[in-house]
């Protein structure tokens, strides 16, 4: 097996598809292959553990120690996947596993054991504090195999309920630590069932629908109080060649570095006379807390009214270079203004409206980093019975088509000024 082939075959070991794919990658370098014929000890009870053991090929017996009775003697086998050796609270043995078929290995010495304890799911060396606030906020606690357990940090977009892109970003993380490291989405379809509370920890349950050489197919469900809030089903794919085109233009727009961001176009609303009064003081005694994106608007304040709205936006700080997770910040991203947008002709003063996602769907078409700057150009061709239609593309630098999105949104007057329902549907 050559090095890729390793990478790809440790990917599919659950215990190993939560670490950081750097990680993997060090662990296939590190990882010795051992032969063994029927009847041979693998392990036996009493001698020194001298690493984790991950089953190449074959079938091996696990025996109980000598001295249990033999009424409680849970033999049982180990098959290709499986492994032994590792969060063991003992330096040796405490079973003989043997052989039962021609079996081959892989063993990842003792010295290496630290490449299987990371400080997070994307980032092997440092700890979370030291990462940018968009990856602290797709961190995610390994419960137990598919099962994941995140949070609403204090500092993040809230909207008073946990925020749609969030849901989407960690469910999506989630799966995306269940399949190998190999594949990565490039297709997400996602269904918003109730609103979530942002003090209470959501629990992501991840269901391996199909696993296959090129694609992987998760569902994922979000629960809190035990109800789902959210469905995400994902599918991921391993990288290959094949036909290309690309009809989609890219708009032309001022790069980035020539535009406010918004803060800077909130500081200059404070200030401009133009401004009512009444809004800039309102406007000044709210906290202001910036969003763990970044972004830059291209139109000014004459296309607001349009069912359209172009702006760059990136990760604020650097990220980890796990592609999984870029995919993810992207993910998150997405959803911080889509929906919005199917209201802009309908804007007028003193009416009051909400937005609420009710589905969101993804196609990912080539490699992408979110802590570059990427162009969102979002339209919202129709708008009817309460529901709003959304359409996204976004492009690098170079005009090339990263994603492409579809959103489709419940837009309605608020009953009351700032009411927000709790449940979508």
């Amino acid at each position: 097996m050559d090095r890729e082939e390793v990478t790809e075959f440790l990917g599919q070991v659950p215990l190993l598809q939560c670490l950081p794919g750097s990680s993997i990658r060090r662990i296939a370098e590190a990882v010795q292959v051992k032969h063994y014929e029927p009847g041979d000890y693998l392990a036996r009870e009493g001698e020194p553990v001298d690493g984790l053991c991950i089953i190449l090929d074959g079938q091996a017996e696990v025996s109980a120690p000598a001295n249990t009775e033999e009424a409680n003697r849970p033999d049982y086998v180990l098959n290709k996947y499986d492994y032994f050796g590792y969060g063991t609270n003992s330096s040796v043995h405490q079973v003989n596993v043997i052989a039962v078929t021609k079996l081959s290995c892989f063993v990842l010495p003792s010295q290496y054991g630290h490449l299987l304890q990371t400080k997070t799911i994307w980032n092997a060396e440092e700890t979370p504090e030291s990462h940018s606030l968009m990856e602290q906020i797709l961190h995610l606690e390994k419960l137990e195999v598919d099962i994941f357990r995140g949070f609403t940090l204090p500092e993040a977009p809230t909207f008073n309920q946990v925020f749609g892109g969030q849901l989407i970003g960690q469910a999506l993380a989630a799966a995306s630590k269940t399949v190998d490291c190999l594949k990565l989405v490039h297709s997400l379809h996602a269904i918003f069932l109730i609103a979530g509370d942002n003090n209470m920890p959501i629990i992501y349950q991840v269901h391996r629908e199909r696993d296959g050489t090129s694609f992987a197919t998760r569902k994922v469900e979000a629960k809190q109080k035990g109800l789902v809030m959210f469905t995400l089903i994902v599918s991921f794919q391993k990288e290959e060649l094949g036909f290309e085109h690309q009809a989609a233009i890219m708009p032309v727009v001022p790069p980035p570095e020539q535009l406010l961001n918004m803060e800077e176009i909130r500081e200059r609303r404070l200030t401009d006379p133009r401004f009512p009064m009444q809004y800039r003081n309102s406007a000044a005694k709210k906290k202001f807390v910036p969003w763990p994106i970044e972004m830059r608007f291209c139109q000014d304040s004459k296309s607001q009214h349009e069912p359209s709205l172009h702006y760059w936006f990136r990760a604020r700080g650097k990220l980890s270079d796990d592609p999984a997770l870029h995919r993810c910040v992207v993910a998150y991203a997405s959803d911080l203004l889509y929906s919005g947008v199917s209201l802009n002709p309908h804007r007028k003063r003193g009416l009051k409206t909400y937005s609420l996602s009710l589905d969101h769907s993804m196609w990912f078409h080539k490699p992408v980093k979110a802590d570059d700057w990427l162009l969102y150009v979002i339209d919202s061709p129709s708008a009817h019975g309460g529901r709003g239609f959304v359409t996204g593309r976004m492009f690098n630098r170079q005009g090339e088509l990263i994603v492409s999105l579809t959103q489709e949104a419940l837009i309605r007057r608020a009953k009351t000024p700032g009411q927000t329902p709790r449940p979508k549907l």
